[in-house]
């Protein structure tokens, strides 16, 4: 069967190979795979896979859809033929995160999903949300369920509360989303104008272009009438995190999920404001499977910027890199 494996370092590192089909052992599922979506993670570990203690060769990516071809011994939760999505951990099922949870992230200290067919543990898998496609479902392992667990999990997002959301990322995109199924009220900022408009359908209350207003902070305590918001999904990191604290309201929550702006953080005005900071790294599969529920009830569809075919896949990942997609972007197979 066909993988991808990261055989060096760099953007050219991916290679198309030949793989013994496995067979799953106890506990395990094997999964047909019929689509893959891309997080920046996946982009950063292709780039640089060794200064994250990856050894090579190594399947990349964590987020597939697909469909049970076989179960091993002990296996009582799924059966052939039962459409999946994997979980980005393959053993961190409910409860807190552990270091044994950490050890078994999809596409990084184990292997991922980018193949024709892959072995995933039975406690690592849920059932793929019933009104959507393979596509569309691929999408949320890793930035819904971030998300999710950034707002619902961890944050108790209540009707009414305000969410600040920054960029236009699968994470941001799926925190306005998410905000909007519980009632809440998102507030979007993006440096792109013609991004914000692409994304107006997904509900934010309001939204702000940085472009304009470099001081983007300034603009969402005005828009909440000099109070703050009281919950920020916060990507950027050390280099914008002071203003995302600013942002929020005395006692407020903020996510912390990426560090895409670096820089570094002055915890004094955390402390001054009573803030609550919390590290979110995705969620377990309790979280994935409340998410799904969620998700069916109110029949959410993600936003799709882009789908490749399998064998476009180093295309993708080069598009993703380019950063001009609104959206996720899915390789379909």
């Amino acid at each position: 069967m066909r993988a991808y494996e990261i055989r060096r370092p760099g953007m050219d590192g991916l290679r198309l190979v030949e793989r013994p089909r496995p067979q799953p052992g106890p506990g395990e599922v094997l999964v047909r795979i019929r689509a893959v979506s891309l997080n920046y993670r996946d982009l950063a570990i292709l780039r640089d896979p060794l200064a994250r203690g990856i050894a090579l060769p190594r399947l990349p990516c964590s987020d597939g859809a697909g469909e049970v071809l076989a179960v091993g011994p002990g296996v009582t939760r799924f059966r052939p033929g039962d459409r999946v999505i994997s979980c980005f951990f393959q053993a961190w099922e409910a409860g807190a995160i552990d270091a044994a949870a950490m050890a078994s992230a999809l596409g990084g200290p184990i292997d991922g999903v980018l193949a024709e067919e892959v072995l995933l543990r039975e406690g690592g898998l849920t059932r793929l949300p019933t009104h959507l496609d393979f596509a569309e479902a691929a999408t949320l392992p890793c930035a819904a369920l971030t998300a999710w667990h950034a707002l619902v999990e961890s944050g108790r997002l209540r009707p009414g509360e305000t969410v600040l959301c920054l960029g236009t990322g699968g994470v941001s995109l799926f925190a306005v989303q998410i905000a909007r199924l519980v009632g809440a009220q998102p507030v979007l900022v993006s440096g792109s104008p013609a991004k914000l408009e692409r994304v107006a359908r997904l509900g934010a209350a309001a939204t702000v272009d940085r472009s304009v207003r470099p001081d983007w902070e300034k603009a969402v305590l005005e828009l909440t009438r000099g109070v703050g918001v009281d919950h920020v999904v916060e990507v950027g990191g050390g280099g914008t995190l002071a203003r995302s604290i600013e942002a929020t309201r005395i006692g407020g929550h903020v996510a912390l999920i990426g560090i895409l702006a670096g820089g570094t953080v002055d915890p004094t005005p955390i402390m001054r404001k009573s803030i609550r900071l919390q590290g979110i790294y995705v969620g377990s599969r309790a979280m994935q499977e409340a998410m799904v529920r969620a998700f069916e009830a109110a029949e959410l569809r993600p936003l799709i910027d882009r789908r490749f075919r399998f064998e476009e896949a180093s295309e993708a990942f080069r598009a993703l890199e380019r950063a001009e997609h609104v959206g996720k972007i899915v390789i379909e197979l």
